[in-house]
C-alpha cells in the first residue's frame, strides 16, 4: 500500500493556496504531485519541480497534463470537465470524480440536486437573466446568484431594496429567499474509496459585510448538540448521496427557528478548514490525500479551540505586498501565521491567513480583534 501511493504520479488542477498547503501536507507522505495553474507565479510555483503553465478550463491543456499522471485532483472547481472524463475513461483515476465536479460548477444544479434528494435548502426560483430577476421584485430581499463561475464571493448578489435590482446578473442564475439566519457554519466531510466517511466538527463562519467571503471563523461553532448533530448528519448525507471520493465542504444556514439548510458545497479543500491544520488532530489537507489515496481517514477530533482570520488585501493599496504589524501578532499567545506566497496584493486578495488558539473562548475572540485591527497587507 505505501509503494502505491509514493509512485503514484498525482497532478493538481490548481496552483493557488490550496494547492500550496495539499503539497505542504503531501510531503509528509513523500507524495510526487505536480501543478498545472494559468499564473507561471502561483503559490505552488517554488514547492514543486512539476509545474506547468496553462489555461484550466482549456480541454487540450488538461488532458496532456493529466496523461502523465496516475490520480488527478483539483483545488479549484473552474476546469475543463471533459478532459477529466476523458482522462478517466483511459484508466486516469479522478478525484473528485468529474461529473460531480460538472455538478458542482453550476449553481442550478446544485439547487436541483438538493430538492431531489429533500435535502433542506433556502427556496428559490431558476432565472435566465436580469429582467427575470427584475420581475421577483416581491421576493427581496433576496440573493441573486450565476448558474457559473462564482466563487470567493463573485457571483453573488445581495439585493435588499428594489434599488439594488440593478445590480442583478444578466446571465442564468437564480435567486433565493433571504434566510434569517442566527449563525453560518460549516462542516468538512470526506469519503475515501473505500466508502468510510469522517466529519470535522461545525465550525461558525463570520463573512464580510460586503465582498460575500469568509471574514474570520471559529471552531468549534457555538451551536446546541442537537444543531452540531444534524449538520454533521446534513453534510454526510451529501457526500454519500453523491457518492464522492475526496473531500466535501457543505456551508449551512442555521435558521432563528432552529432549521439546518445547506446553502452550497465545494468539492475540495476550503476557506472553512484552515484552522485545522493547528485546532484538529487531523488537517483538510492530510484527510483530503487520505480520502483519494483510499488510506484509512483520520481523527477529525478538535485539539483545542481555534479561530482563523483571513487576511486580505487592505482597500487602496496595490502591488508588492508588505505585512504591517506582523511582529506584533507573533507575540501573541498562540497565533500561527501563514502567507500564500503571493507577491502582489490588491483589495481584498487573500494573501494568507492566521490560526489562533487558546482553551478559553473569551479570549479567542478578544485574539480575533486584536488580529484583524494590527495585521494588514498594504503595498
Amino acid at each position: 500500500m505505501y509503494k502505491r501511493f509514493v509512485e503514484t504520479r498525482i497532478g493538481i488542477l490548481g496552483g493557488g493556496q490550496l494547492g500550496r498547503m495539499l503539497i505542504q501536507a503531501g510531503i509528509d507522505f513523500n507524495l510526487n504531485i505536480a501543478i498545472l495553474d494559468p499564473d507561471p507565479d502561483a503559490p505552488c510555483r517554488a514547492l514543486t519541480n512539476r509545474f506547468s503553465t496553462g489555461k484550466l478550463t482549456d480541454f487540450e491543456t488538461v488532458y496532456r497534463f493529466g496523461k502523465v499522471c496516475d490520480l488527478i485532483t483539483i483545488e479549484i472547481e473552474n476546469v475543463n470537465v471533459a478532459a477529466l472524463k476523458k482522462l478517466q475513461r483511459e484508466g486516469k483515476e479522478v478525484y473528485p470524480q468529474p461529473e460531480i465536479i460538472r455538478l458542482i460548477q453550476d449553481k442550478v444544479a446544485q439547487k436541483l440536486f438538493y430538492v431531489e434528494h429533500d435535502i433542506p435548502t433556502a427556496p428559490y426560483e431558476i432565472v435566465n437573466n436580469a429582467s427575470e430577476v427584475r420581475a421577483m421584485k416581491n421576493w427581496i430581499p433576496m440573493v441573486n446568484k450565476l448558474a457559473r463561475e462564482g466563487y470567493d464571493g463573485r457571483g453573488v448578489c445581495v439585493i435588499n431594496t428594489p434599488e439594488q435590482l440593478d445590480e442583478a446578473f444578466d446571465e442564468k442564475g437564480l435567486i433565493e429567499r433571504f434566510i434569517d439566519f442566527e449563525k453560518e457554519i460549516s462542516v468538512i466531510v470526506a469519503q475515501n474509496q473505500s466508502g468510510e466517511i469522517m466529519s470535522f466538527p461545525a465550525v461558525e463562519l463570520v463573512f464580510h459585510p460586503e465582498h460575500n467571503l469568509v471574514d474570520y471563523l471559529f471552531s468549534p461553532a457555538d451551536i446546541t448538540g442537537d444543531i452540531a448533530t444534524r449538520a454533521k448528519e446534513t453534510a454526510e448525507r451529501v457526500i454519500k448521496t453523491l457518492g464522492m471520493t475526496g473531500l466535501l465542504a457543505v456551508e449551512m444556514f442555521v435558521t432563528r427557528e432552529g432549521e439546518v439548510l445547506v446553502n452550497e458545497i465545494a468539492p475540495r479543500t476550503h476557506n472553512s478548514g484552515h484552522q485545522t491544520i493547528e485546532g484538529n488532530i487531523t488537517s483538510q489537507f492530510e484527510q483530503h490525500w487520505r480520502s483519494i489515496l483510499n488510506m484509512p481517514l483520520g481523527d477529525t477530533e478538535v485539539v483545542i479551540p481555534t479561530a482563523m482570520v483571513n487576511l486580505l488585501g487592505a482597500e487602496g493599496f496595490n502591488g508588492l505586498a508588505r505585512y504591517e504589524g506582523i511582529n506584533e501578532v507573533l507575540k501573541i499567545e498562540g497565533t500561527h501565521v501563514h502567507l500564500y506566497g503571493k507577491r502582489d496584493t490588491r483589495p481584498f486578495r487573500k494573501m494568507g491567513h492566521v490560526t489562533i488558539t487558546d482553551r478559553y473562548p473569551e479570549r479567542l475572540k478578544a485574539k480575533v480583534e486584536f488580529v484583524k485591527k494590527t495585521l494588514k497587507v498594504i503595498s
